[in-house]
């Protein structure tokens, strides 16, 4: 062996063990923090709970501790619940000008079409609150709350098909592979509790038509962050969380001291080559024992009262509707999940809107309401971030043959409508303009990139500073295009 050779490998030897004994440092403190572990019970005198996040974050003071995202996947349609358009009722059946469409990309399922007539709403909307801001007949629980939010009416996206449309507002990016925002938001923000995921996420049951757009899990896995930072998902029959119970004949202490060996054997695993992600495993190993308590708990609605209850509607005691899952993020937030995020699905209305766009609200509008009431009551609004709305929204035009009764509607992401509530949120605001045909932005434009800079920064976090180091680049989740915080909706 050469003296040049020697050396690099005295080097490489060297920067192997600092490596490895720097970041056992790390496995260590990791391993004190897990219940059950021996170093956890020699300090459990600490007092101390949850999992702190990055030393520095928050970089402002924070407005909310935790958020909840209430998903309609498919893309609820605008200009029936919120964006009021009266004078498309003289438009009936005649088509949309060119001046308006401007040659904007049509998807496959409109762009064959000789015609493209326009479909003014059948619903009725009313004036509400105090601002008079207009609800359609379809939301009459949310329309008494719209003196509580900020209504964002210039919502817009690039993508037009639902799998890039929904990965990019759920990850800030259209490709796979990116970590999505509660991911984001576990990883810099830590965890406040630690029995349970600081990332829950739940796909509610829905009453439209029984075809619905896929979900995938990546819209809440962590990509290139740390596989302990993905969202856990709940489930609404059988164990809530896949193997939560023990097998049969295996209690919980064999269990223990089965998870005990396991801890070890990992430790020694980490301590020869010290790849992070065996501490990733052996938190989630612990994480799941603890759940075995904390979800049973969680889940079970016995001690709410009557009253409260009702708050949701009729199908909150149904596991796996839309209001048990409303109900269920308000128990987590009380708890101190970091993020919870609802899956709504079945707004994909391309044919007879009318049949099930009316059976998609019955199922969200109330539970929506009840969750800002119940929020609210326990003082929990005031540091709790809720946000609603989809991917993209819907055209003006029809889908198909029009008609006074069926109709459909095809994707639209020019413009689109969502909601933000509590944790300084201004109320009663209502946000952005469309044209008289909702299909364009005519002013105050939000792009999705706003949407989860917003987010970020009431959590406390520039999103612009906000970054973790992957492929030789500084990743964001608000990528390396311009994003604004939505400043004016900001009390």
């Amino acid at each position: 062996m050469t003296i040049d050779a020697l050396n690099q490998y005295r080097q490489l030897l060297t920067r192997r063990h600092f490596f490895r004994n720097a970041s056992l440092g790390l496995g260590t403190a990791a391993l004190a923090s897990m219940p059950g572990s021996p170093l956890h019970a020699a300090t459990a005198g600490a007092g101390l709970q949850g999992t702190p996040g990055l030393a520095n974050l928050p970089h402002h003071q924070p407005k909310a501790k935790r958020a909840i995202y209430l998903f309609m996947s498919g893309a609820p349609s605008q200009m029936d619940m919120w964006d009021y358009k009266p004078k498309m009722a003289d438009w009936f059946d005649k088509d949309l000008p060119e001046t308006i469409r401007q040659g904007q990309r049509l998807t496959t399922m409109t762009s064959g079409q000789s015609r493209f007539p326009i479909a003014p709403s059948i619903y009725k909307f009313a004036q509400h609150g105090k601002a008079g801001t207009w609800a359609s007949e379809l939301v009459p629980h949310m329309a008494k709350k719209v003196d509580e939010i900020s209504m964002i009416r210039s919502m817009w996206t690039e993508a037009i098909n639902h799998d890039p449309a929904i990965t990019y507002i759920c990850t800030g990016d259209q490709l796979p592979g990116k970590p999505s925002l509660g991911s984001w938001l576990s990883y810099g923000l830590g965890n406040e509790n630690e029995n349970l995921p600081s990332f829950l996420v739940m796909t509610a049951s829905w009453s439209g038509r029984q075809q619905a757009q896929a979900l995938y899990n990546r819209l809440w896995g962590s990509g290139f962050l740390p596989s302990k930072f993905q969202g856990v998902s709940l489930r609404s029959a059988g164990d809530p969380v896949l193997y939560l119970s023990n097998p049969s004949g295996l209690d919980a202490g064999v269990r223990r001291r089965m998870l005990d060996s396991l801890s070890r054997l990992n430790q020694q695993t980490y301590e020869a080559i010290g790849d992070p992600e065996t501490n990733a495993r052996i938190a989630q190993y612990e994480m799941a024992f603890r759940m075995q308590t904390s979800i049973p708990e969680l889940a079970d609605l016995s001690d709410e009262p009557q009253h409260v209850l009702d708050l949701y509607g009729p199908d909150v005691m149904r596991p796996g509707s839309y209001a048990n899952c409303c109900i269920l993020a308000r128990r987590m937030a009380e708890r101190g999940v970091r993020f919870t995020q609802i899956f709504h699905r079945g707004w994909d209305q391309h044919g007879n809107l009318p049949g099930d766009l009316p059976k998609q609200c019955k199922d969200t509008d109330q539970p929506n309401a009840g969750l800002l009431t119940d929020l609210k009551q326990r003082g929990l609004l005031d540091d709790t971030l809720v946000v609603w709305g989809g991917e993209f929204g819907r055209t003006i035009y029809c889908q198909g043959k029009l008609t006074q009764k069926t109709y459909g509607r095809d994707h639209h992401p020019k413009c689109f409508t969502v909601w933000m509530a509590g944790a300084g949120i201004k109320q009663g605001v209502v946000h952005g303009e469309t044209d008289e045909f909702s299909y364009n932005v005519t002013a105050d434009p939000v792009h999705i990139r706003d949407l989860n800079a917003t987010i970020l920064n009431q959590l406390g976090i520039d999103h612009s500073r906000f970054t973790y180091p992957f492929q030789g680049l500084d990743q964001r989740l608000t990528g390396v295009t311009e994003a604004n915080v939505i400043r004016p909706i900001l009390a």
